[in-house]
């Protein structure tokens, strides 16, 4: 298995900046036998309250349980939730280093309601106002001062449109990163998906460029070549990645492209797929791994991630299995 495992040995030596939204994922776990007489909604009988680490901080768990270093940066508010996520930064050893507080913000907060592993309800508090000025200043600063003080081996920007990643924050954070001779990856959302002008790694969903492109896009090899090359003449980046969903991941640049599709699993819950996904794609981009490798392991996580109810960082140990058995059969039937 050694040969399989240089890679993640490799990733123990990175440390890896992280920009961009936070939030804390709220859940509300119960069970539901019956209708209420007021509305037709079940009612739920409160078991359990849990919050978790959501957003770019869940990009952050994913990098450490990858076991490289993650370096957090962002914007919370200055009210009760902002205090329950720095509690959560370091129960899950992470450091509040690069974690600004602003009163001009409402921290994020998705509260989902489930009963019996279904999620019945989700509720979200949030501003998705661009940052201030002054908030951006104060931002980049934290920034410039990690990667003073660190030898960071890439940057990943990870946008859920909440308006931490501002053009300006983004034209300062590139530009920055450009002049270090450090690479970019960005997980884009609609907002300011052609923002990321000079990015190394662009990974949008199939959805988004659906969105955003000025022609149809299928999910096959070629419409999706077209769709790259296109997102490579608006932004210059080097490599892109498509999440298909159920159909797998895209992959190109200019010395490869293709469909990897999914391996069969029993899925239970998508939240954090793409995460997980982005945070493979940095550490791979990192590395400077080959992009068909990057593929591979980012969409053996994603699906990983996807057996498990909630927002969950990928497991390891698994994904070492798995990449095992694949390098080894084609298949990860019979993995654990």
């Amino acid at each position: 298995m050694n040969q399989y495992s240089n890679i993640f040995e490799s990733f123990s030596n990175q440390n890896i900046l992280i920009v961009g939204d936070v939030m804390i994922d709220r859940y509300l776990t119960g069970s539901a036998d019956r209708i209420s007489p007021e509305a037709p909604v079940p009612v739920v009988h409160l078991h359990k309250r849990e919050n978790r680490l959501g957003g770019a901080a869940n990009v952050a768990l994913n990098i450490r349980a990858l076991g490289a270093k993650p370096y957090l940066c962002s914007i919370i508010g200055k009210d009760e939730n902002a205090a329950t996520f720095l509690e959560l930064m370091p129960e899950n050893e992470l450091s509040v280093q690069g974690i600004i507080q602003s009163a001009e913000r409402r921290t994020t907060v998705k509260t989902r309601v489930i009963a019996s592993n279904q999620h019945l309800l989700r509720v979200d508090t949030e501003d998705q106002h661009a940052l201030s000025p002054q908030e951006c200043k104060e931002l980049m600063q934290a920034i410039v001062n990690i990667l003073d003080q660190n030898e960071i081996h890439a940057i990943l920007l990870q946008d859920y449109n909440k308006g931490v990643l501002s053009q300006q924050l983004i034209d300062e954070l590139i530009s920055e990163a450009i002049k270090r001779n450090i690479p970019t990856a960005v997980d884009p959302k609609n907002k300011n998906f052609w923002a990321y002008k000079r990015v190394s790694l662009f990974k949008p969903n199939l959805k988004e460029i659906q969105e955003q492109t000025p022609f149809s896009i299928e999910a096959n090899a070629s419409s999706l070549k077209e769709a790259a090359h296109y997102i490579r003449s608006q932004l210059g980046n080097e490599h892109t990645l498509i999440t298909l969903s159920e159909k797998g991941i895209y992959f190109e640049n200019k010395e490869q492209e293709a469909i990897l599709g999914t391996h069969p699993r029993t899925i239970a819950d998508v939240c954090g797929a793409g995460d997980t996904v982005f945070s493979i794609a940095g550490l791979g981009l990192s590395l400077n791994m080959p992009l068909s490798e990057i593929a591979l392991l980012a969409n053996l996580a994603g699906g990983q991630v996807c057996e498990k109810v909630g927002v969950v960082p990928v497991n390891q140990p698994q994904l070492k299995k798995e990449y095992q058995l694949v390098k080894e059969t084609g298949s990860i039937l019979g993995k654990v």
